[in-house]
């Protein structure tokens, strides 16, 4: 059918560690899914609480600019086993398969590096805000390790992904880039 689009789902083959992986990404997508709608109805409510109803919102806004942050930060390795990341595949296409396959490696390593260093900033910033008790200074004061939370958890799993995807390739389980053999 014209105008169809169909997802590229990331190959897990019988291997264990790929399939478990996978199912925690798509549960992550689920629960990015989740976060969404939840900002989107809190955002219905806030308008109706302040241009029906004329009063001021307390929480609101707060928790909606958290909740689509969160569902960015856990929504990534759903995007990544989905390959729904924005990409150019001029390269890789006009590369023969043992170079395209090198080009994988070499891309998904440093990739899963630069996530692993993002990894270690995020857990280390959650952790500051965790020991010192930080709060927003809002009327709601919501403690900020609640919130940052999605920071080490969002990209210790993209990372997972990441490391799934290389695993893949390895193994030959999936082909680089999702390219089959030309």
């Amino acid at each position: 059918m014209a105008g169809q689009i169909s997802a590229r789902v990331s190959n897990t083959g019988n291997n264990w560690f790929l399939k478990v992986v996978a199912a925690l990404s798509t549960l992550a997508g689920w629960c990015a899914a989740t976060m969404i709608v939840v900002a989107v109805g809190i955002t219905c409510q806030m308008i109706f609480v302040r241009f029906v109803l004329n009063n001021s919102t307390i929480w609101q806004t707060e928790m909606v600019v958290y909740l689509i942050i969160s569902a960015t930060l856990i929504g990534l390795p759903y995007v990544q086993r989905l390959r729904g990341h924005v990409n150019v595949d001029l390269i890789p296409i006009a590369l023969a398969e043992r170079p395209r396959y090198f080009l994988a490696i070499i891309t998904l390593s440093v990739s899963a590096a630069m996530v692993a260093t993002m990894f270690w900033y995020g857990f280390e910033f959650w952790m500051l805000t965790w020991e010192r008790g930080w709060r927003s200074d809002t009327i709601w004061g919501v403690r900020l390790w609640i919130p940052y939370l999605s920071l080490p958890v969002g990209f210790a799993l993209f990372f997972l992904q990441l490391t799934a995807d290389l695993v893949a390739v390895i193994l030959k389980i999936d082909a680089p880039f999702g390219l089959e053999k030309t």
